[in-house]
């Protein structure tokens, strides 16, 4: 499967993101293209998707209510 990028990166596919699921809250995921990340909502976490890998620890993650988090 060849991967899908755009000036903003890598894509993720998204039938992999309709089986990914938050690691600490179980809910679901939405992926920001813009910054590269999952976000779950639930929990209050952004994980990063490197060179279109999701990083899904939760040591990795970005806190939404940190300075710069997505609106």
């Amino acid at each position: 499967m060849a991967e899908k990028r755009d000036e903003r990166g890598p894509m993720v596919d998204p039938k992999l993101l309709e089986i990914l699921v938050c690691p600490l809250s179980h809910g679901p995921l939405s992926y920001d293209r813009e910054r590269q990340e999952l976000v779950s909502e639930q929990a209050g976490l952004a994980y990063p998707v490197r060179e279109g890998i999701p990083i899904l620890l939760v040591d990795e993650a970005r806190r939404l209510d940190d300075e710069g988090a997505a609106a």
